[in-house]
């Protein structure tokens, strides 16, 4: 059972989505949980199904003391980097949060610090905290969502089923019909990319 950090509401958790895609935004949220908050579903995004997935986020939003979700799309994540990218993200959930937290819960084992807000990072934190649960939960299906709508425009990258990761389809797709505006210009689409020279 997922138990909120120190059972106290002065905390938000976050979490990000999309890191490791070939195409479309990397994704945070950041939520602040009240006290009591409970739900016999919610977990690591990762170990939902899409359904649950889908059937927790309004659970979420309505049951949240705040929460802010955030994109940071392709062409910023080419300039900065993908690690910096997602940190950027969280803290850009972060600053929509309507009640400011003493403290952040970062899942994972890195986070460029927030400004005068003390942060702990915990590994595999949304297996452990309701909290940070929540957010990947956010972060995940806002993700989803995004990568459906940009799915119309491009269905050749069949976007609405792999969501940007690299599948074989996804790698298949990108041979015969290039990159689109959505790719990760700075990431190496393709496996012969990944050979090196020793």
């Amino acid at each position: 059972m997922l138990l909120p950090y120190l059972e106290t509401c002065d905390e938000a958790g976050t979490d990000e989505a999309g890191r490791g895609c070939l195409a479309g935004p990397v994704t945070a949220a950041a939520v602040i949980l009240p006290e009591g908050f409970n739900d016999p579903i919610l977990t690591d995004s990762k170990q939902l199904s899409e359904k649950k997935r889908e059937a927790l986020r309004p659970v979420i939003e309505a049951g949240a003391v705040t929460f802010g979700v955030c994109h940071v799309l392709p062409e910023e994540i080419d300039q900065i980097n993908i690690l910096n990218a997602s940190f950027l993200a969280m803290h850009r959930s972060l600053d929509q949060l309507k009640n400011r937290p003493k403290m952040i819960l970062v899942d994972g084992n890195r986070f460029t610090p927030y400004p005068n807000i003390d942060h702990q990072c915990i590994i595999k934190g949304d297996g452990k905290y309701l909290h940070i649960a929540a957010a990947s939960v956010l972060a995940k299906t806002y993700r989803d969502s995004y990568m459906e709508k940009i799915h119309l425009e491009y269905p050749m990258y069949n976007w609405k089923k792999n969501k940007g990761y690299p599948t074989q389809e996804h790698r298949e797709a990108i041979r015969e019909f290039g990159l689109s505006p959505y790719h990760r210009k700075s990431f190496r689409q393709l496996p012969e990319q990944l050979k090196m020279e020793l």
